[in-house]
């Protein structure tokens, strides 16, 4: 096994001592940091390249998989809307060629009964053998005329509508094969997209676990993507949603998953924060305005972050994938610090937050009423 100079293993094992409890297992990395030096494979020593081009490529895929399903999701409504349209004049063409069909079977009981009674019928008043004199015969002769006319241009006027709408509905019909095939071709392309950041997420915690290995936790240089996503005003302003008092959520969207204080098997003292279940790669911000005072690099919070705000309280964001800025570095409130993961005592991708009042362990509160006092619900 590979070790470090004295003084780099020293650092590492200081920090690693700080998130276990525990003087004795302290001791140990101490001791372990005392080993002679000797450099990194070369294999470790590629892991931060390697690890910045991961990080990219699950940030880049994101949005693009994002942007795909966005696009899927608007074209589904247009072809249902257009489904819809195309039932509805088929619905109504079928309405249009009954009345028509009635219409028919009127006109020619009409020209029947006219053909009967020598250009007569009867429609509810006298027939023409009853007819008293040439005027009342004349009265009913202009009625019956009335009549037929009246049928007549009825039935051309539904003639005319069934036509009207029978080229609507093949209009309707074509409009819809096209939108139908975009959102096939969009369908496979957002499938094709998932498909690609699914293993560039397995590839970004597999160079997790390596960087946890070789003791290279730095953080990632992801070429100007985290100012692109910061920049991008119209998701992340909105989403983000800064208190008044200048808080946050760590994250845009996520699932509440184990709380403060539960209880089982892989806490041996409870829970001490808060997990918000999220995909490996998902950026993860800073709750409030603060310094990176550490960055953590394995034991039971993997890859982790602590910040230090004011009035003495602390964050700390673990199980990480990548931080992305320096230890040192002062953030702001919403400012992306770090890529969520699935590293050390973790049975998934998420994100663990605790808020201590202090840089010891110990003294953490629940996340999310503390958030909640801030004007921050989660």
């Amino acid at each position: 096994m590979w070790t470090r100079s004295g003084g780099a293993r020293a650092k590492i094992a200081n920090m690693r001592c700080s998130y276990r409890s525990g003087v004795a297992l302290c001791a140990v990395w101490m001791a372990v940091s005392s080993l002679p030096a000797s450099g990194p494979p070369a294999a470790f020593r590629a892991v931060p390249q390697q690890l910045v081009r991961a990080s990219s490529e699950v940030v880049r895929l994101a949005q693009e998989a994002g942007r795909a399903a966005q696009r899927y999701e608007r074209g589904l409504r247009v072809v249902n809307d257009q489904r819809s349209q195309v039932r509805r004049i088929a619905h109504e063409l079928h309405g249009q060629r009954v009345v028509s069909a009635a219409l028919r079977q009127d006109a020619g009981a009409v020209a029947r009964a006219q053909y009967r009674t020598a250009g007569f019928t009867a429609s509810g008043g006298l027939a023409p053998a009853e007819a008293a004199d040439p005027v009342e015969l004349l009265e009913l002769q202009a009625g019956e005329t009335d009549r037929r006319e009246r049928l007549a241009r009825m039935l051309i006027e539904a003639d005319a509508r069934s036509r009207r709408l029978a080229a609507e509905e093949g209009a309707s019909a074509d409009s819809y094969a096209v939108v139908d095939a975009d959102v096939t071709r969009m369908r496979g392309e957002k499938a094709e997209l998932e498909r690609r950041l699914a293993k560039a997420r397995s590839d970004l915690n597999g160079m997790a676990e390596a960087s946890i290995r070789s003791g290279r936790c730095t953080p990632v240089d992801l070429d100007g993507l985290q100012s692109e996503i910061q920049d991008n005003r119209g998701s992340v302003d909105r989403a983000a949603e800064i208190s008044p008092s200048g808080w946050t959520r760590p994250l845009l969207s996520y699932e509440l998953t184990a709380g403060f204080g539960g209880t089982g098997a892989r806490w041996s003292n409870g829970h001490t924060g808060q997990d918000f279940a999220v995909p490996i790669g998902t950026p993860v911000r800073a709750v409030g305005a603060g310094t990176v005072v550490s960055i953590g690099c394995g034991g039971p919070f993997g890859i982790s972050m602590v910040l230090r705000h004011d009035g003495g309280w602390h964050s700390q964001y673990a199980h990480l994938s990548a931080p992305v800025v320096p230890q040192g570095r002062r953030v702001r409130a919403g400012e992306w610090i770090g890529l969520s993961g699935t590293t050390g005592n973790s049975t998934g991708p998420h994100l663990h937050l605790e808020i201590r009042r202090s840089a010891e362990f110990g003294t953490a509160v629940d996340p999310v009423g503390w958030l909640r006092s801030r004007g921050v619900d989660l």
